[in-house]
């Protein structure tokens, strides 16, 4: 799409004025967060942009274009392709994915899929968006592609056809390789086309959680949570990448796409993204009621990132004869100034009930995890 391309600027000071509200909440976030976390923004990874999704327009951007390590955004491509197929009709969503050893060996995060398990391809989709699980990333992989290395491929060469041309794929998982590279610019795009080019496919980025074999799996993407509007798509973390995000939000006839590459921390990125996004609304008209901030607050959320994370309580109750699961918003979430306890419902068995407007907001008493490399003990996203 041309008006993505690095041209498709606004003005000078259009762009100084929208950014001036962003170094006011920056100027807050350096002053509370720890001083490794400070030098994160801005730093030599940093990478950012927000983009207009109907007409293209950049409201801002920096270091758009510099390769970056995509960690599990890589996901959204696989996810890409993995839509494509089941357009075609190669998949279907009841297809039963085979789990090979390759898949069953990978990295955490991951389902724990031992080999010879079989999951359905939707299954697969909702592990890949909720949980970011790598397992499953590659075993839905080989079963579009026959094996990773070509899948990979695939992805690649759809990537370039996408316009994405900084963008080289080498795993269908976001796991670290160092030929594996894109930048903010391309994941703004792969956005863009995820969100046009399969509309029926797009709300599985806002599940909040989904059943998988007597587990409830729930979604790692705090935006869906604390960010009016937020409606997608992904997380991802590695050492060498830092915390990333892509998101989607939607605001009046207004839907705009945020990148950002390169954060020292998860409640640094998510409120970066917020700051960006809250700027972006604000250039091109669409104004940021009171009740229309994110839900959290700057010292608040600070003061609970170590947090434990909240036990939510269940409910059940059934609907037109099938089973759902109630999940009630614990009190003290409202303490950090969480979204008002309306109800999130999964369907028993892997199904997800379409959600309601409300019902982003309920995964937010599931701490996010912060992950590291699976060597040091801790894991990828």
């Amino acid at each position: 799409m041309a008006a993505f391309s690095r041209h498709a600027r606004t003005s000078h000071g259009a762009v100084r004025k929208a950014r001036a509200p962003v170094l006011l909440a920056l100027a807050a976030l350096a002053a509370l967060l720890p001083a490794a976390a400070k030098a994160q923004i801005g730093s030599y990874r940093y990478s950012s942009i927000i983009v207009d999704n109907a007409t293209g327009r950049v409201t801002e951007a920096a270091n758009a274009d510099a390769p970056r390590y995509p960690a599990s955004l890589t996901k959204l491509m696989t996810l890409y392709v993995a839509f494509e197929a089941l357009r075609d009709h190669k998949i279907t969503l009841n297809q039963l994915v085979p789990v090979s050893v390759h898949a069953a060996e990978m990295e955490p995060v991951k389902l724990g899929l031992l080999p010879g398990y079989r999951l359905t391809v939707e299954d697969a989709i909702l592990a890949i968006i909720t949980k970011s699980a790598n397992d499953a990333a590659c075993a839905l992989g080989e079963l579009v592609g026959g094996d990773e290395d070509r899948f990979a491929q695939i992805m690649t060469l759809r990537a370039r056809s996408l316009g994405m041309s900084h963008s080289t794929f080498r795993n269908a998982s976001g796991l670290p390789d160092p030929e594996q590279v894109t930048t903010a610019r391309d994941l703004a795009l792969l956005a863009h086309h995820l969100i046009t080019d399969f509309p029926q496919q797009y709300h599985y980025f806002s599940v909040p959680n989904f059943e998988y074999r007597g587990r409830t799996i729930w979604n790692h993407d705090r935006m869906l949570v604390d960010y009016d509007g937020a409606d997608g798509l992904k997380t991802g973390y590695t050492k060498l990448s830092g915390h990333n995000l892509v998101t989607s939000a939607l605001r009046g006839n207004v839907r705009l796409i945020g990148v950002v590459m390169g954060a020292a921390s998860n409640p640094e990125r998510d409120m970066h993204m917020a700051s960006l996004l809250d700027s972006g609304f604000t250039e091109l008209g669409v104004p940021i009621e009171p009740n229309a901030r994110p839900h959290f607050r700057l010292p608040a959320l600070i003061a609970s990132a170590e947090a434990a994370p909240l036990r939510p309580r269940y409910a059940s109750v059934r609907v037109h004869g099938h089973l759902f699961h109630r999940r009630l918003v614990h009190e003290a979430s409202h303490r950090v100034g969480a979204a008002p306890p309306h109800a999130t419902y999964a369907v028993a068995h892997g199904r997800t009930l379409a959600a309601s407007a409300h019902a982003r907001t309920l995964a937010g008493c599931h701490a996010h995890h912060h992950c590291a490399p699976a060597h040091s003990g801790k894991r990828h996203t």
